[in-house]
């Protein structure tokens, strides 16, 4: 395993998720200052200025525009930047929803959490949003992806559930096992399944389209574990916020943990890079390449 962090921007800024663009570059949301990131690996990087500073811009996705697509947590905004850095933003319909997750969905749309609305929304690339409310009073929707079955899936922090909606707004609550579990970062498995982290109990957690739950413990239960993403390995790769590693579980619950260099560097987002390695988003002002030493294959 080898590691390698570069600093992006200032300590202060906050890089918290990341994705690989249509352009083959890192794109990366700065939360504290209100910026969007780009980096090619190998070269310096860019960042644009929100109009917002406060904005908090969160989780960032690729559209299906050629287009990526981010939440903006504190002004209740969906963003939209081209690879060219023109950015457009669409208010929330409530302007207060708390916008968090954000992921594209079979339908040619975007898909989104209300973290403090209780809902999931809906953004077509032309901005036109609906909203769906969800079966449960302060439930904190959190990250959100698609599913093999062409429904979407979501994390409900303050539940303790995983969400399912379809695409005409009907949703399923599955509770989970764990009291108190505080699910966030979620995303399909390559079994067909959705995978998600369990950050206050320290362990990582695998729904089945039928809905059947499997858990899995950490060896650092207090490691806070944050996101979560699909490699191209046949394993799952997760960031732990507070343990400062990186680690993976292959689809029969191997774990697998790698300590980060820098200390207490805050991990957070993490995704698959255009040269096909791991890159991690780090709150101390780094991006983290991360080269498993058997390699992660196509992505």
């Amino acid at each position: 395993m080898a590691i390698h962090e570069f600093a992006v921007t200032g300590a202060s800024d906050g890089p918290y998720a990341i994705t690989t663009g249509p352009d083959g570059a890192l794109w990366f949301t700065m939360v504290h200052s209100g910026r969007i990131g780009r980096l090619v690996p190998g070269e310096e990087p860019v960042s644009r200025q929100l109009d917002d500073p406060a904005c908090q811009p969160t989780i960032i996705v690729a559209g299906p525009d050629q287009a990526l697509w981010f939440t903006e947590y504190q002004a209740h905004r969906i963003g939209r930047i081209t690879t060219e850095g023109c950015v457009t933003e669409f208010p929330s319909p409530t302007r207060e929803g708390g916008p968090f997750g954000i992921a594209a969905g079979h339908d040619g749309a975007l898909w989104f959490t209300e973290t403090v609305a209780d809902r999931i929304g809906r953004i077509t690339t032309d901005g036109r949003v609906t909203a769906f409310p969800l079966p449960v009073v302060g439930a904190f929707p959190s990250a959100i992806t698609c599913g093999a079955d062409g429904g979407m899936w979501f994390t409900m922090n303050q539940a303790n559930a995983i969400g399912r909606i379809d695409m005409d707004g009907a949703v399923t609550v599955h509770p989970l096992p764990t009291e108190a579990a505080g699910p966030v970062g979620i995303t399909a498995g390559p079994d067909g399944a959705s995978w998600f982290v369990e950050i206050t109990v320290g362990q990582i957690g695998r729904i089945s389209t039928d809905g059947a739950i499997v858990e899995f413990p950490l060896p650092d239960r207090a490691g806070r574990p944050h996101a979560i993403i699909a490699g191209g390995d046949g394993r799952l790769w997760f960031t732990e916020w507070a343990g400062n590693r990186v680690g993976s579980i292959t689809t029969d619950g191997v774990i697998e943990t790698y300590d980060l260099p820098t200390p207490r560097c805050e991990p957070h987002g993490i995704a698959v890079g255009p040269d096909g390695d791991l890159w991690v988003a780090l709150e101390n002002g780094s991006l983290a390449r991360v080269v498993p030493a058997d390699g992660i294959g196509p992505h």
